[in-house]
């Protein structure tokens, strides 16, 4: 049975190529999606995307994903910072996730470096633009090929 990722996007990143491009790059979250769609594929990977600006509905998406999804890579934009219902529903469905982030949080505004998720990530790939999902996709695959996840 192949694998099954789940990649979560949260709020404003439908907004990619379009939102402060000098920050966060002109890749669209169609053009990384399309990337990461020929990669699964080419990997056997059951890949499902998840986008919403409303925190509610990531939270029904998380749930949904029990006994659903192997794995988690979730960018969850603000809310990473400060939404305790994404945290409490990625403990809550216990499925190994990865942290993603377009840019260095660490780096930039105070409100910006404390990730909620952080603590409860198998790992975090920060700061590379569109490649840290590719990067994140492509551990995610190997964690799950190892069974470490």
């Amino acid at each position: 049975m192949a694998s099954r990722i789940l990649l979560i996007n949260g709020p404003n990143l439908n907004m990619l190529g379009i939102r402060e491009p000098s920050t966060y790059g002109y890749s669209s979250i169609e053009d990384i999606n399309l990337e990461l769609g020929q990669i699964a594929k080419e990997k056997g990977v059951l890949l499902e995307f998840f986008q919403s600006n409303h925190e509610g509905a990531i939270v029904d998406r998380i749930h949904e994903a029990y006994n659903q999804t192997d794995l988690i890579i979730i960018n969850a934009g603000a809310l990473s910072h400060y939404s305790i219902a994404v945290y409490d529903a990625l403990k809550a469905v216990n499925i190994p996730l990865i942290e993603v982030h377009l840019t260095n949080i660490y780096a930039r505004e105070d409100f910006r470096q404390h990730s909620l998720i952080s603590p409860i990530a198998a790992g975090g790939i920060f700061g590379l633009g569109a490649l840290s999902y590719k990067m994140a996709f492509l551990a995610a695959c190997e964690l799950l090929e190892r069974g470490e996840n």
